[in-house]
């Protein structure tokens, strides 16, 4: 099933430089918001229209220089990036349409 991968800085910065549609996922284990988030945005990336898009996850707790570097606070961030600017950001959405709003901004 598609979802998210561990947020790897390379991988993420080559994404940012090929232009392609980015979603960074800012989640922890214990968080309620975030273990809603999850399926809603399984369920989008498997859309045919958010085939290219790369997907990573930072885990609130252990990944905090990444999470300053990206300018985030809080888990259950969403972020979008379209031709490698950030386009799109959003804290503690469940609603799967407004969720799908914020992706299709890096489409």
């Amino acid at each position: 099933m598609p979802g998210s991968k561990p947020f790897d800085p390379a991988a993420f910065d080559e994404a940012l430089k090929s232009g392609k549609p980015i979603l960074v996922e800012i989640s922890a284990p214990w968080c309620p918001i975030c273990k809603t988030q999850k399926p809603i945005l399984g369920k989008l990336l498997a859309e045919p229209k958010y085939k290219d898009m790369a997907a990573f996850e930072i885990d609130f707790d252990t990944g905090k220089a990444n999470v300053r570097k990206l300018g985030a606070t809080d888990q259950s961030t969403l972020l979008v990036y379209k031709e490698g600017k950030e386009v799109g950001r959003s804290v503690g959405e469940t609603q799967p349409e407004w969720i799908a709003d914020l992706l299709d901004k890096a489409v």
